[in-house]
Protein backbone atom coordinates (compact mmCIF):
# COMPACT_ATOMS: atom_id res chain seq x y z
CA UNK A 1 0.00 0.00 0.00
CA UNK A 2 2.87 2.38 0.89
CA UNK A 3 4.61 1.70 -2.42
CA UNK A 4 1.48 2.60 -4.36
CA UNK A 5 1.23 5.92 -2.49
CA UNK A 6 4.91 6.79 -3.29
CA UNK A 7 4.45 6.00 -6.97
CA UNK A 8 1.34 8.18 -7.08
CA UNK A 9 3.22 11.09 -5.46
CA UNK A 10 6.07 10.94 -8.01
CA UNK A 11 3.57 10.94 -10.89
CA UNK A 12 1.83 14.00 -9.44
CA UNK A 13 5.13 15.92 -9.13
CA UNK A 14 6.04 15.13 -12.76
CA UNK A 15 2.64 16.31 -13.95
CA UNK A 16 2.94 19.62 -12.12
CA UNK A 17 6.46 20.13 -13.47
CA UNK A 18 5.24 19.77 -17.04
CA UNK A 19 2.53 22.35 -16.47
CA UNK A 20 4.70 25.05 -14.79
CA UNK A 21 8.18 24.46 -16.26
CA UNK A 22 7.94 23.13 -19.79
CA UNK A 23 5.22 25.59 -20.74
CA UNK A 24 7.48 28.66 -20.00
CA UNK A 25 9.94 28.27 -22.91
CA UNK A 26 7.03 28.05 -25.32
CA UNK A 27 5.63 31.32 -24.04
CA UNK A 28 8.99 33.03 -24.30
CA UNK A 29 9.46 31.68 -27.79
CA UNK A 30 6.12 33.12 -28.77
CA UNK A 31 7.01 36.49 -27.35
CA UNK A 32 10.33 36.49 -29.18
CA UNK A 33 8.58 36.16 -32.47
CA UNK A 34 6.63 39.39 -31.92
CA UNK A 35 7.88 42.94 -31.99
CA UNK A 36 9.94 44.11 -28.98
CA UNK A 37 11.00 47.66 -28.08
CA UNK A 38 14.49 46.37 -27.40
CA UNK A 39 14.89 44.29 -30.48
CA UNK A 40 17.96 43.98 -32.62
CA UNK A 41 18.40 47.75 -32.53
CA UNK A 42 19.11 47.92 -28.81
CA UNK A 43 21.58 45.00 -28.80
CA UNK A 44 23.74 46.35 -31.60
CA UNK A 45 23.89 49.93 -30.31
CA UNK A 46 25.91 49.10 -27.17
CA UNK A 47 28.45 46.91 -28.86
CA UNK A 48 29.75 49.60 -31.18
CA UNK A 49 29.01 52.79 -29.18
CA UNK A 50 31.53 55.46 -28.07
CA UNK A 51 32.77 55.56 -24.48
CA UNK A 52 31.51 58.68 -22.63
CA UNK A 53 34.42 60.55 -21.03
CA UNK A 54 35.19 63.87 -19.35
CA UNK A 55 38.22 65.79 -20.56
CA UNK A 56 40.53 68.43 -19.08
CA UNK A 57 41.97 71.06 -21.39
CA UNK A 58 45.67 71.40 -20.52
CA UNK A 59 47.11 74.89 -20.12
CA UNK A 60 50.21 76.67 -18.86
CA UNK A 61 50.02 77.57 -15.18
CA UNK A 62 52.16 79.42 -12.65
CA UNK A 63 53.04 77.20 -9.71
CA UNK A 64 55.12 77.78 -6.60
CA UNK A 65 57.81 75.17 -6.25
CA UNK A 66 58.14 74.29 -2.56
CA UNK A 67 60.22 71.58 -0.92
CA UNK A 68 59.09 69.96 2.33
CA UNK A 69 61.52 68.21 4.66
CA UNK A 70 61.77 66.91 8.20
CA UNK A 71 64.19 68.76 10.43
CA UNK A 72 65.69 68.45 13.89
CA UNK A 73 66.36 71.26 16.36
CA UNK A 74 70.03 71.37 17.38
CA UNK A 75 71.57 73.63 20.08
CA UNK A 76 73.57 76.56 18.79
CA UNK A 77 76.36 75.49 21.13
CA UNK A 78 76.64 72.43 23.38
CA UNK A 79 79.48 71.14 25.53
CA UNK A 80 79.92 68.42 28.11
CA UNK A 81 82.04 70.07 30.80
CA UNK A 82 84.61 67.60 32.11
CA UNK A 83 87.47 67.67 34.60
CA UNK A 84 90.99 68.07 33.19
CA UNK A 85 92.83 66.76 36.25
CA UNK A 86 92.35 64.55 39.29
CA UNK A 87 91.24 65.91 42.61
CA UNK A 88 88.43 66.30 45.12
CA UNK A 89 85.52 68.55 44.08
CA UNK A 90 85.34 71.25 46.75
CA UNK A 91 82.81 73.57 45.07
CA UNK A 92 79.93 73.12 42.59
CA UNK A 93 78.36 76.48 41.82
CA UNK A 94 75.46 75.51 39.61
CA UNK A 95 71.71 75.14 39.84
CA UNK A 96 70.28 72.64 37.37
CA UNK A 97 68.40 74.34 34.55
CA UNK A 98 69.77 77.79 35.41
CA UNK A 99 71.31 80.28 33.01
CA UNK A 100 75.03 81.00 33.37
CA UNK A 101 77.25 83.64 31.80
CA UNK A 102 80.40 83.02 29.83
CA UNK A 103 83.41 82.65 32.18
CA UNK A 104 81.28 81.90 35.25
CA UNK A 105 82.88 79.43 37.67
CA UNK A 106 81.05 76.11 37.56
CA UNK A 107 83.22 73.77 39.65
CA UNK A 108 86.42 73.94 41.69
CA UNK A 109 88.88 71.12 42.46
CA UNK A 110 91.09 71.12 45.56
CA UNK A 111 94.28 73.07 44.72
CA UNK A 112 96.11 73.42 48.06
CA UNK A 113 99.11 71.36 46.95
CA UNK A 114 99.50 73.40 43.78
CA UNK A 115 99.29 76.67 45.70
CA UNK A 116 102.06 75.45 48.03
CA UNK A 117 104.25 74.59 45.03
CA UNK A 118 103.52 78.01 43.55
CA UNK A 119 104.56 79.74 46.78
CA UNK A 120 107.84 77.79 46.81
CA UNK A 121 108.59 78.76 43.23
CA UNK A 122 107.80 82.41 43.90
CA UNK A 123 110.25 82.44 46.85
CA UNK A 124 112.99 80.97 44.68
CA UNK A 125 112.18 83.45 41.94
CA UNK A 126 112.46 86.37 44.33
CA UNK A 127 115.83 85.13 45.61
CA UNK A 128 117.14 84.51 42.11
CA UNK A 129 116.22 88.04 41.06
CA UNK A 130 118.14 89.53 44.03
CA UNK A 131 121.18 87.42 43.20
CA UNK A 132 120.98 88.47 39.57
CA UNK A 133 120.86 92.13 40.57
CA UNK A 134 124.00 91.83 42.72
CA UNK A 135 125.87 89.90 40.07
CA UNK A 136 124.93 92.51 37.50
CA UNK A 137 126.76 95.12 39.53
CA UNK A 138 129.75 92.82 39.97
CA UNK A 139 129.81 92.18 36.24
CA UNK A 140 129.89 95.89 35.57
CA UNK A 141 133.14 96.20 37.54
CA UNK A 142 134.42 92.89 36.14
CA UNK A 143 134.40 91.24 39.57
CA UNK A 144 132.75 88.08 38.13
CA UNK A 145 132.83 86.47 34.76
CA UNK A 146 130.00 86.85 32.27
CA UNK A 147 129.44 83.09 32.40
CA UNK A 148 128.53 83.22 36.09
CA UNK A 149 126.10 86.04 35.44
CA UNK A 150 124.43 84.22 32.54
CA UNK A 151 123.94 81.09 34.69
CA UNK A 152 122.12 83.19 37.29
CA UNK A 153 119.98 84.93 34.64
CA UNK A 154 119.06 81.58 33.11
CA UNK A 155 118.05 80.32 36.56
CA UNK A 156 115.49 83.14 36.75
CA UNK A 157 114.01 82.13 33.40
CA UNK A 158 113.85 78.47 34.45
CA UNK A 159 112.03 79.36 37.65
CA UNK A 160 109.63 81.48 35.60
CA UNK A 161 108.85 78.49 33.35
CA UNK A 162 108.19 76.31 36.39
CA UNK A 163 105.84 78.97 37.68
CA UNK A 164 103.92 78.97 34.39
CA UNK A 165 103.47 75.20 34.61
CA UNK A 166 102.00 75.46 38.10
CA UNK A 167 99.73 78.32 37.01
CA UNK A 168 98.45 76.15 34.16
CA UNK A 169 97.76 73.34 36.61
CA UNK A 170 95.88 75.73 38.86
CA UNK A 171 93.78 76.86 35.91
CA UNK A 172 92.75 73.25 35.31
CA UNK A 173 91.32 73.05 38.84
CA UNK A 174 88.59 75.47 37.74
CA UNK A 175 85.79 74.54 35.34
CA UNK A 176 84.27 77.68 33.82
CA UNK A 177 81.45 78.19 31.31
CA UNK A 178 82.97 78.52 27.81
CA UNK A 179 79.86 80.43 26.62
CA UNK A 180 76.57 81.73 27.98
CA UNK A 181 73.83 79.11 28.15
CA UNK A 182 71.67 76.85 30.27
CA UNK A 183 73.08 74.23 32.61
CA UNK A 184 71.62 70.75 32.26
CA UNK A 185 71.38 68.08 34.92
CA UNK A 186 74.54 67.69 36.99
CA UNK A 187 76.33 64.36 36.85
CA UNK A 188 78.32 64.60 40.09
CA UNK A 189 78.07 66.06 43.59
CA UNK A 190 80.33 68.21 45.69
CA UNK A 191 82.95 66.19 47.60
CA UNK A 192 83.39 63.54 44.89
CA UNK A 193 86.84 62.64 43.59
CA UNK A 194 87.23 63.55 39.95
CA UNK A 195 89.44 61.94 37.36
CA UNK A 196 90.41 63.46 34.02
CA UNK A 197 87.36 63.13 31.74
CA UNK A 198 84.77 62.97 34.51
CA UNK A 199 81.60 64.74 33.33
CA UNK A 200 80.29 67.47 35.62
CA UNK A 201 77.32 68.83 33.65
CA UNK A 202 76.21 69.80 30.16
CA UNK A 203 75.98 73.40 29.00
CA UNK A 204 73.58 74.19 26.14
CA UNK A 205 72.97 77.44 24.26
CA UNK A 206 69.42 77.51 22.88
CA UNK A 207 69.09 81.05 21.54
CA UNK A 208 69.51 80.97 18.65
CA UNK A 209 69.04 77.33 17.65
CA UNK A 210 70.15 75.38 14.59
CA UNK A 211 67.79 73.42 12.35
CA UNK A 212 69.32 70.46 10.50
CA UNK A 213 67.45 68.90 7.57
CA UNK A 214 68.20 67.05 4.35
CA UNK A 215 67.04 67.58 0.78
CA UNK A 216 67.19 65.21 -2.22
CA UNK A 217 70.26 65.75 -4.34
CA UNK A 218 68.23 66.93 -7.34
CA UNK A 219 67.15 70.01 -5.34
CA UNK A 220 70.65 70.84 -4.09
CA UNK A 221 71.17 73.57 -6.69
CA UNK A 222 68.14 75.48 -5.36
CA UNK A 223 69.46 75.78 -1.78
CA UNK A 224 71.38 79.01 -1.28
CA UNK A 225 73.22 80.44 1.71
CA UNK A 226 71.22 83.21 3.33
CA UNK A 227 67.87 82.05 1.91
CA UNK A 228 64.92 81.77 4.27
CA UNK A 229 62.95 78.63 5.11
CA UNK A 230 59.68 78.27 6.99
CA UNK A 231 59.31 76.13 10.10
CA UNK A 232 56.21 74.50 11.60
CA UNK A 233 55.92 72.66 14.89
CA UNK A 234 53.50 69.85 15.66
CA UNK A 235 50.34 71.29 17.19
CA UNK A 236 51.28 74.85 16.22
CA UNK A 237 49.97 76.37 12.98
CA UNK A 238 52.22 79.43 13.24
CA UNK A 239 54.87 79.85 10.54
CA UNK A 240 58.35 80.60 11.85
CA UNK A 241 61.37 81.55 9.79
CA UNK A 242 64.99 80.46 9.74
CA UNK A 243 68.00 81.40 7.63
CA UNK A 244 70.24 78.91 5.84
CA UNK A 245 73.81 79.31 7.14
CA UNK A 246 75.57 76.18 5.91
CA UNK A 247 75.27 73.52 3.23
CA UNK A 248 77.24 70.29 3.38
CA UNK A 249 79.84 70.30 0.58
CA UNK A 250 79.09 66.67 -0.33
CA UNK A 251 76.04 64.49 -0.97
CA UNK A 252 75.44 61.39 1.12
CA UNK A 253 76.42 58.55 -1.22
CA UNK A 254 73.99 56.07 0.39
CA UNK A 255 70.89 58.21 0.85
CA UNK A 256 71.52 60.63 -2.06
CA UNK A 257 70.63 63.57 0.14
CA UNK A 258 72.31 66.84 1.03
CA UNK A 259 72.52 68.13 4.61
CA UNK A 260 71.50 71.72 5.21
CA UNK A 261 71.69 73.82 8.39
CA UNK A 262 69.60 76.87 9.19
CA UNK A 263 69.54 79.18 12.22
CA UNK A 264 66.37 80.44 13.93
CA UNK A 265 65.88 82.92 16.77
CA UNK A 266 64.50 81.37 19.95
CA UNK A 267 63.82 84.15 22.46
CA UNK A 268 60.95 82.37 24.18
CA UNK A 269 62.61 78.93 24.17
CA UNK A 270 59.84 77.63 21.93
CA UNK A 271 62.33 75.33 20.24
CA UNK A 272 63.83 72.59 22.38
CA UNK A 273 66.95 70.74 21.14
CA UNK A 274 66.04 67.36 19.68
CA UNK A 275 62.53 68.53 18.70
CA UNK A 276 61.03 67.53 15.33
CA UNK A 277 60.17 70.39 12.99
CA UNK A 278 58.66 70.60 9.50
CA UNK A 279 60.74 72.64 7.07
CA UNK A 280 59.44 74.30 3.90
CA UNK A 281 61.94 75.72 1.45
CA UNK A 282 60.61 77.80 -1.44
CA UNK A 283 62.45 76.91 -4.62
CA UNK A 284 62.36 78.66 -7.97
CA UNK A 285 58.80 79.01 -9.26
CA UNK A 286 57.67 77.79 -12.69
CA UNK A 287 55.61 80.13 -14.88
CA UNK A 288 55.09 77.62 -17.72
CA UNK A 289 54.07 74.45 -15.94
CA UNK A 290 51.44 72.02 -17.24
CA UNK A 291 49.52 70.66 -14.25
CA UNK A 292 46.96 67.87 -14.69
CA UNK A 293 44.68 65.98 -12.27
CA UNK A 294 46.50 63.07 -10.66
CA UNK A 295 43.68 60.63 -11.52
CA UNK A 296 44.50 61.01 -15.23
CA UNK A 297 47.86 59.26 -14.77
CA UNK A 298 47.99 55.55 -15.64
CA UNK A 299 51.09 53.69 -14.32
CA UNK A 300 52.54 51.22 -16.85
CA UNK A 301 55.59 48.99 -17.01
CA UNK A 302 57.67 51.52 -18.94
CA UNK A 303 56.61 54.57 -16.94
CA UNK A 304 53.41 56.60 -16.95
CA UNK A 305 50.85 57.37 -19.63
CA UNK A 306 47.69 59.38 -20.20
CA UNK A 307 44.88 59.37 -22.76
CA UNK A 308 44.08 62.37 -24.92
CA UNK A 309 41.30 62.92 -27.45
CA UNK A 310 42.29 63.22 -31.11
CA UNK A 311 39.75 63.12 -33.92
CA UNK A 312 37.12 61.66 -31.60
CA UNK A 313 39.33 58.77 -30.51
CA UNK A 314 41.44 58.02 -27.45
CA UNK A 315 45.20 58.20 -28.04
CA UNK A 316 47.96 57.12 -25.64
CA UNK A 317 50.70 59.55 -24.64
CA UNK A 318 53.73 58.60 -22.52
CA UNK A 319 54.54 61.38 -20.06
CA UNK A 320 57.25 62.42 -17.63
CA UNK A 321 56.10 63.86 -14.31
CA UNK A 322 57.61 66.47 -12.03
CA UNK A 323 56.44 68.09 -8.81
CA UNK A 324 53.17 67.06 -7.19
CA UNK A 325 50.53 68.91 -5.19
CA UNK A 326 47.58 67.51 -3.24
CA UNK A 327 45.39 67.34 -6.39
CA UNK A 328 47.60 67.86 -9.43
CA UNK A 329 50.88 66.67 -10.87
CA UNK A 330 53.27 68.46 -13.21
CA UNK A 331 53.94 67.09 -16.69
CA UNK A 332 57.44 67.95 -17.87
CA UNK A 333 57.29 66.01 -21.15
CA UNK A 334 54.62 64.32 -23.27
CA UNK A 335 51.86 66.95 -23.28
CA UNK A 336 51.46 70.47 -24.57
CA UNK A 337 49.06 73.26 -23.80
CA UNK A 338 45.67 72.76 -25.44
CA UNK A 339 45.61 68.95 -25.37
CA UNK A 340 42.25 67.39 -24.44
CA UNK A 341 43.15 65.09 -21.55
CA UNK A 342 40.74 62.30 -20.62
CA UNK A 343 40.13 62.21 -16.87
CA UNK A 344 37.22 59.72 -16.53
CA UNK A 345 36.49 56.27 -17.91
CA UNK A 346 40.21 55.61 -18.31
CA UNK A 347 40.07 51.93 -17.32
CA UNK A 348 37.60 51.19 -20.15
CA UNK A 349 39.72 52.83 -22.83
CA UNK A 350 41.95 51.28 -25.45
CA UNK A 351 44.07 53.01 -28.09
CA UNK A 352 41.94 54.35 -30.98
CA UNK A 353 38.72 53.63 -29.08
CA UNK A 354 35.92 56.07 -30.03
CA UNK A 355 34.95 58.43 -27.24
CA UNK A 356 32.11 60.79 -26.56
CA UNK A 357 33.16 63.98 -24.77
CA UNK A 358 30.68 64.96 -22.09
CA UNK A 359 32.21 68.28 -21.15
CA UNK A 360 35.33 70.36 -21.49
Amino acid sequence: MRTIILIGGVIAVLALGKVFYFAKPDMEKGNAGGSSPSGSKGGGGKAGGAVPVDVYLTKLETVENALYASGTIVPNEEVDMKAEMSGRLISLNIREGSYVQKGQLIAKINDKDLKAQLAKVEYNEELAKRIEARQKKLLDIEAISREEYEITANNIRTIGADKDVIMAQLEKTEIRAPFSGTIGLKNISEGAFLSPGTSVATLVQTNPVKVDFTVPEKYSRYIRLGSEVRLNLDGDNTNYSARVVAVDPKVDAELRTLRVRAVAANPGNRYVPGMFVKVQANLEGNNNAIMIPTEAIVPVLKGKKVYIVKNGKAQEAMVTTGMRTDQKIQITDGLKAGDSLIVTGIMALKPDAPVKVNKL
